[in-house]
């Protein structure tokens, strides 16, 4: 089995049409890694062609591995089973609908290599969606920083990389995706914020509107806010088996 350090985990939900250009982007952007990296589709319960472009890319090229959920859960939970399925020491994370820029994954890579930190989170520097979808994450985005206690910018992108040990600071819940960057910060783990590139949907349709994302993730914050002041971390400073006699 090849050696795999860098993981990229894609979760989608009816994206037919962002399948095939999306991974050509992914391997533009991975060349240069040569044979050490992996992309996960994760199927988030799909009723359009998706599994069928998932499967035959798979066969094609050995760098996409796909898993496929019985049914619609969320994308959390597409997240939580990518998570758990990849092999890479970085992890990196995109939308599957083709707004987050796979060209920005080098320099992800690079930051957090370079940087020090345990996480790498991207914000979108001009957005390209509308105006009741930048309205309602400009709204979320405040009440979660003013909740939570920690400013990050802009929770809602999903261009990130990260290092593995992070995983241990997640919690699995619906929701779980809007909170990555402050759940690690929780547990001690470090991150940055960079500028990357948000792109207008050109392909298949929006799969959150105000219903399923402003309310709903309000409501998430009163757990993200329970495990801010009931949560703890630690480290350990000495034990007796690795004590040098």
């Amino acid at each position: 089995m090849r050696h795999v350090r860098y993981s990229i985990v894609i979760p989608v939900k009816d994206e037919e049409e962002c399948i095939s250009p999306l991974a050509m982007e992914v391997d533009r952007a991975m060349a240069p890694y040569g044979d050490t990296w992996e992309c996960l589709w994760v199927d988030d319960g799909s009723t359009d062609g998706t599994l069928y472009l998932l499967r035959s890319l798979s066969q094609r090229d050995p760098h996409h591995r796909y898993l496929s959920f019985e049914q619609n859960v969320g994308q959390s939970a597409a997240l939580m089973a990518g998570f758990k399925e990849v092999r890479g020491e970085i992890i990196i994370t995109l939308d599957g609908d083709g707004q987050n820029d796979p060209a920005d994954i080098p320099r992800l890579i690079t930051e957090l290599e370079t940087r020090g930190v345990d996480m790498v989170n991207g914000y979108r520097q001009r957005r390209r969606d509308s105006l009741i979808r930048r309205l309602s994450s400009r709204v979320a985005n405040g009440m979660r920083n003013l909740i939570t206690g920690k400013t990050v910018r802009d929770v809602g992108c999903s261009s990130r990389a990260f290092k593995r040990d992070c995983l241990s600071a997640l919690i699995p819940f619906k929701g779980m995706h809007r909170f990555l960057p402050t759940l690690i910060h929780y547990k001690g783990y470090t991150w940055v914020e960079i500028p990357v590139n948000h792109r207008p949907r050109e392909r298949g349709k929006s799969k959150y509107g105000i219903s399923n994302r402003l309310w709903v993730g309000l409501l998430d914050l009163f757990g993200v806010w329970w495990i801010r002041v009931r949560g703890f971390s630690y480290v350990i400073k000495e034990s007796s088996e690795n004590i040098v006699e």
